[in-house]
């Protein structure tokens, strides 16, 4: 048989596939064979070729998710907002992409996996960092914020967020995310960097409400 000279192209159809059968049925009740089942003809094998497992799928679908809709690179040249206004629209952004908060708490599960776990860290490190290091720079440099730590903050954000807010890692109800959120906006503060409004803490509370309580 004739090997596949586009492969990008196969990834790209079992991501399609995955991705509008996790938002439709949820990513536990949709087995790989459920994926291969849309493929229109492409073998089992041919999905085991590009990824190891359903956990390795649904990291890729929410990292391709982000890339389509990244809210930083929405806010990055807009020229009516300051750093920390930029900052607060990227996070309200994110926050509204209804699709994919839903992939978000459809993959806690799989951050009990510690490789997946490792890689999703090291992929916000890689990615998030420097956006949120950008903004919080922009933000010093027009007065909107006052730090001495956006370096060290731009490498906090992504681990707290991905990380200490996991339920899955570190165990906690619907109230106790909430607090801690509340805590990491009053330390965000103390360090010249007041990045949460009510809008956003609304929205984040909103989203915690909808995870499924922890087991």
């Amino acid at each position: 048989m004739a090997r596949n000279k586009y492969p990008e192209v196969t990834v790209e159809k079992i991501l399609d596939v995955a991705q509008r059968l996790f938002l439709e049925k949820g990513y536990g009740n949709t087995t790989i064979q459920d994926i291969v089942d849309h493929l229109d003809g492409l073998s089992k094998g041919a999905v085991y070729h590009h990824f190891k497992s359903k956990e390795e799928i649904m990291d890729a679908v929410g990292d391709r998710m982000f890339s389509a809709n990244n809210p930083f690179e929405k806010v990055r040249n807009r020229s009516d907002l300051n750093g920390l206004q930029k900052l607060r629209e990227a996070i309200r952004l994110n926050q509204s992409d209804e699709a994919r908060t839903n992939m978000t708490i459809q993959s806690i599960p799989i951050t009990r996996n510690p490789r997946l776990l490792v890689e999703m860290i090291e992929s916000n490190r890689r990615i998030l960092t420097p956006y949120y290091q950008e903004l919080l720079e922009e933000g010093n440099k027009d007065g909107s914020l006052h730090t001495e730590y956006a370096k060290e903050i731009a490498e906090l954000m992504p681990l707290l967020t991905s990380l200490w807010l996991l339920p899955s890692v570190f165990p906690a109800d619907k109230e106790g995310m909430k607090h801690k959120f509340r805590f990491l906006g009053d330390m965000l503060e103390k360090m010249g960097v007041p990045l949460m409004d009510d809008s956003i803490y609304a929205l984040v509370e909103e989203f915690f409400d909808k995870m499924p309580d922890e087991k």
